[in-house]
């Protein structure tokens, strides 16, 4: 998996003070997106074992709230693989760390609608989250006045409840 982008102080994608990670290669291509450049899964630099303890470095001060994962697409199968051991060594490593996620992808019952957007690894990924951003990017449903997404149909998902309960319960932060 290559990232595009890391950014160690970000307070637009996710409650705090957070270090997120821009992820490389998306095939859902919504009109207008932010990081169209990013769509290429070739773009950027390797997301290789040094790139992952910098992230954990960035993430281990007290004044950062956690890891936001957007890209790209974080749920493209290859993206998936390659994020679920680092998202479990986050985990490990840093329990008191929130991790958030952005998809173009629908989350349903513990999985994603999108049947071409599961693999192997989607479950676990999933379980590892406390907050999905999900839905495509719809122009003509944009709102800047929405906080933490930027169009009306995406939902910001509290993923720990959700599964609990077995239905999409909605984080209204």
């Amino acid at each position: 998996m290559n990232y595009a982008e890391i950014k160690k102080t970000d307070i637009a994608n996710g409650e705090g003070v957070r270090v997120s990670l821009f992820v490389s290669g998306c095939r859902r291509h919504c009109r207008n997106c932010f990081n169209r450049v990013a769509w290429d899964f070739g773009y950027g630099k390797p997301f290789g074992a040094e790139v992952q303890e910098e992230l954990i470095a960035a993430l281990s001060p007290s004044y950062i709230s956690g890891l936001t994962l957007l890209g790209g697409d974080p749920f493209e199968p290859e993206n998936q693989r390659a994020l679920l051991p680092f998202v479990r060594s986050v985990r490990e490593r840093l329990p008191d760390k929130t991790v958030w996620c952005y998809t173009g992808y629908t989350y349903e019952d513990g999985r994603l609608k999108e049947r071409e957007a599961n693999c192997e690894a989607t479950e676990a990924l999933i379980s590892l989250l406390d907050v999905l951003v999900d839905g495509r990017f719809e122009e003509d449903l944009k709102d800047i006045r929405l906080r933490f997404r930027g169009s009306s149909n995406q939902r910001i998902i509290d993923v720990k409840q959700s599964l609990k309960t077995n239905s999409v319960v909605l984080d209204l932060t």
